[in-house]
């Protein structure tokens, strides 16, 4: 295959973020990167995206053979702004009118005014521009302006959450050459929502197939000894379903007396209530990761809204069980065909699947190995990138003429 220059827009680029779109963005330049393809990326100088307050300086910086174009947003998030906007376009009783919907991806940003006349000067000296999740300015401004230069890849990276019904969102869809989708789910959600049959990818994300965790040095920094524990990891933020979480599990050790702790690895964007049975880490490396995982009894997975569950991989990678929720078209699906999870919905199936976990460990370790033969199977790296070569080319030559 011939080297392909490539652009990609994401809301935020840099090694201390993890997880989402900005980590599949930045995984997927350093893949293609390996191979000797060409990769920019123009983003914020953003570090959270709470506020988007600039945090990196501005300017390119090469990280990992990319190069990366920082551009200063506009102003941090108005949250007494935002929040009313949310409450009438989002969770509002009508269908609110296009004016307050435009306000709203306004306010809710990034906002960065000097994008377009970014992508105006240099759009046009690329083979392929590439863009990930739709639900940021950044996509739904820089998508339509870098699709009159030439063939455009989107990863929307969607899920059924109550923003994606939004009208806004009709003419994005519709600009793009070509899709990437993470799973089966997501594809069949965006086709059935904007009624597309475009040229696509079922692409997944590439685990490391050679992690090792060491349960014991986990165990000793936040005193567990011999305690078994369930394991979440992510941002503790109720839309993610931590406070869910935290509530089912301290009603299943009311119901069930015992040694069993509860573990949330990642910050807190809501401080959960102290509990001698939950602990929160805070900030963690990618090393205390694998540690955590390797040495619990499952992971767990809240969350309603997934196009991907980075983590559960990662968990089969090691041969761990997970419970899932059920509710959550994704998850649930990643569950059973992987035959490497539990799904539950309610609390008395989450009762149900602890206690088949922590009592039946044959279980959980056939439950281990299924997944771990499913992302052996799905998610190489090698192979993952090879699929995404494969669209990307496709979608350079080859450019989709909308309807």
């Amino acid at each position: 295959m011939s080297r392909l220059r490539v652009l990609m827009g994401v809301q935020r680029y840099g090694r201390e973020i993890s997880g989402g779109a900005e980590q599949l963005c930045r995984d997927y330049a350093t893949q293609l990167v390996s191979r000797g393809h060409s990769v920019d990326v123009v983003t914020t100088r953003a570090r959270s995206y709470v506020d988007w307050a600039d945090s990196y300086p501005e300017g390119v910086e090469v990280i990992d053979g990319v190069q990366v174009h920082r551009l200063s947003v506009a102003r941090p998030r108005d949250h007494v702004v935002f929040a009313g906007l949310q409450s009438r376009v989002v969770a509002g009783a009508h269908a609110a009118p296009w004016y307050l919907q435009r306000e709203w991806m306004r306010q809710q940003g990034p906002n960065v005014p000097e994008l377009v006349p970014w992508l105006h000067s240099h759009a046009a000296g690329y083979d392929v521009r590439v863009f990930f999740t739709y639900l940021y300015d950044t996509t739904w401004t820089g998508l339509p302006v870098a699709a009159h230069y030439g063939p455009t890849v989107f990863h929307p990276t969607a899920h059924d959450e109550p923003p994606f019904r939004l009208s806004l969102f009709e003419p994005l869809f519709r600009q793009a050459d070509a899709f990437g989708f993470l799973t089966i789910e997501e594809l069949d959600l965006v086709l059935r929502r904007f009624r597309l049959q475009p040229a696509h990818a079922l692409l997944g994300i590439g685990v490391e197939q050679d992690a090792q965790g060491d349960a014991d040095s986990f165990r000793r920094r936040w005193g567990l000894e011999e305690r078994p524990y369930l394991l979440y990891i992510g941002r503790i933020d109720p839309h993610k379903g931590s406070d869910e979480l935290y509530d089912q599990f301290l009603a299943y050790k009311q119901r069930h007396p015992g040694p069993l702790a509860l573990v949330f690895l990642g910050p807190a964007i809501k401080e959960l209530a102290e509990h001698p049975d939950v602990i929160v880490t805070g900030h963690f490396e990618d090393q205390d990761r694998w540690d955590a995982l390797a040495g619990c009894v499952a992971y767990v997975n809240p969350s309603y809204f997934e196009s991907f569950s980075r983590t559960l991989t990662e968990a089969w990678a090691l041969r761990r069980p997970a419970l899932v929720q059920g509710h959550c078209a994704v998850l649930d699906g990643q569950a059973r065909r992987s035959g490497g999870a539990l799904p539950y919905r309610g609390f008395a199936e989450f009762e149900a699947g602890v206690e088949l976990l922590t009592g039946d460990t044959a279980l959980g370790d056939r439950l281990g190995r299924s997944g771990r033969r499913f992302i052996e199977t799905h998610y190489r790296w090698d192979e993952v990138t090879t699929r995404y070569e494969r669209l990307l080319f496709r979608a350079a030559t080859t450019r989709r003429r909308a309807a």
